[in-house]
């Protein structure tokens, strides 16, 4: 495989260094290739000297890239230089904003997932709203970054999104105070004789964070039963952090295999011997917030039955960013170049990881459509020509009526480890 430096998976975060990506144009391509360059050449200058008001050849040129970019799947897009040194201080853990994972759909903004203890989750962000407007101004018509870059700002300052919600007949105007965003990305906590583990993204802290729960939970609870790992509403993040995680809790056999255009560049990623919790038992949380490196560890933990997981089907992110910087100081390309396979050889991609027992968090007549956004619902996402046709719909498994319990989901995991529900033994997934 032609080495890139490292990629990102999420909602496409992480850093490489591109050699040689563009092939030479030969033979008969040589001619009509350098057609369509003198076609852009001519667009360029027509643009340049007729347009309404002067405009910037800089700024000709990123709406350019931006456009040959974008136009390809909802995860490919250009980042200007700022756009890329904000992306790796994002990648850190630390940064400024609202605290959003968001992409583009059908002109609007489309929320992946609010970042845990953040100001958007606090003021009641969900997973699935649409961004229409930020500070009265529409997002019609505006790129994906220029709309992140008006939602950052000072820490203290604020903003005001105008969102559509399902289920709601006005848009609803929400206040954020934005804020330095440092995102711990692994908390935990005891839940009697179990250990609760909260992984909200994929950053560079995040598999020490798993092992150092891990530690703390076996000395506050000597004779621990097993572990629930909430990776609900987790867009992803960095690619490597997900291997890793995965490991901390397989011994052996692959983890993930990404393939790209070429033959020669299949990656594999094998687990090394060492379980860190030593084989107790592990329910996984999943939902329709949870999304690529997060669906990585879902799909390697199912796949080996290391996990029973409970919830509802996953985003289906079944796609690999690479992070390609453009020259000095002329910003990155961030560049869909691969799909991702879980261990048993099968895409999630635009299907989502289905979970071994599907647990509802409410009561709503239609849990699919309104707690499942998915990667299938964005305009130009990659086709998965795997995927399985007519498919039985899953039993949902659904909180008792009249019984107010603040989290259905947690609730039949910690159940599921104290012998209070039948394990789900799942069957093998079939090879795509």
């Amino acid at each position: 495989m032609k080495r890139l430096g490292y990629v990102a998976l999420g909602m496409g975060l992480g850093i490489v260094t591109a050699v040689g990506l563009l092939p030479q144009a030969q033979g008969a391509n040589n001619g009509s290739i350098y057609k369509q360059f003198d076609l852009f050449s001519d667009a360029y200058e027509k643009v340049r000297e007729n347009y309404v008001r002067p405009v910037q050849d800089q700024e000709l040129m990123s709406g350019a890239i931006e456009g040959m970019v974008s136009g390809l799947d909802p995860h490919s897009s250009y980042m200007d230089a700022k756009a890329f040194a904000d992306m790796q201080i994002t990648t850190k853990g630390e940064f400024g904003g609202v605290g959003i994972e968001v992409t583009m759909d059908d002109g609007l903004i489309k929320v992946i997932s609010p970042i845990d203890d953040t100001p958007a989750a606090k003021a009641g962000v969900k997973t699935g709203d649409y961004i229409a407007a930020i500070n009265g101004d529409s997002i019609q018509g505006m790129g994906l970054n220029d709309a992140i870059d008006k939602m950052r700002g000072p820490a203290g300052t604020k903003v005001t999104l105008t969102v559509l919600r399902q289920g709601e007949k006005k848009p609803l105007d929400i206040q954020l105070t934005r804020a330095v965003i440092h995102v711990d990305s692994v908390k935990w906590r005891k839940e009697g004789d179990i250990g609760y583990i909260r992984i909200s993204s994929f950053n560079e802290e995040t598999g020490r964070g798993l092992e150092k729960a891990v530690k703390e939970l076996k000395k506050q609870i000597p004779n621990i039963k097993g572990y629930v790992v909430d990776l609900r509403n987790d867009p992803g993040g960095l690619l490597d952090q997900a291997v890793q995680v995965s490991d901390d809790f397989l011994n052996k056999g692959e983890i993930v295999s990404t393939r790209g255009r070429h033959p020669d560049d299949t990656q594999r990623y094998p687990a090394k011997p060492g379980d860190i919790t030593d084989g107790k038992p592990i329910v996984v949380l999943i939902n329709g917030g949870t999304a690529s490196a997060s669906e990585i560890v879902a799909g390697a933990l199912q796949d080996h039955k290391r996990a029973t997981i409970v919830g509802m089907t996953s985003f289906g992110k079944g796609s690999v960013q690479t992070i390609i910087p453009l020259g000095e100081g002329g910003g990155a390309l961030r560049l869909t170049t691969a799909r991702y396979y879980t261990p048993s050889g099968r895409s999630i991609q635009a299907e989502g990881i289905v979970p071994n027992i599907a647990v509802a968090q409410g009561s709503e007549e239609n849990v699919a459509k309104f707690e499942r956004p998915s990667e299938a619902d964005l305009p130009g996402h990659l086709a998965n020509d795997a995927a399985a046709k007519n498919k039985t719909p899953q039993p949902v498994v659904r909180p008792p009526q009249g019984k107010k319990i603040e989290d259905f989901q947690l609730s039949y995991a910690l159940d599921l480890l104290h012998g209070k529900q039948a394990i789900a033994q799942a069957k093998s997934p079939e090879k795509r």
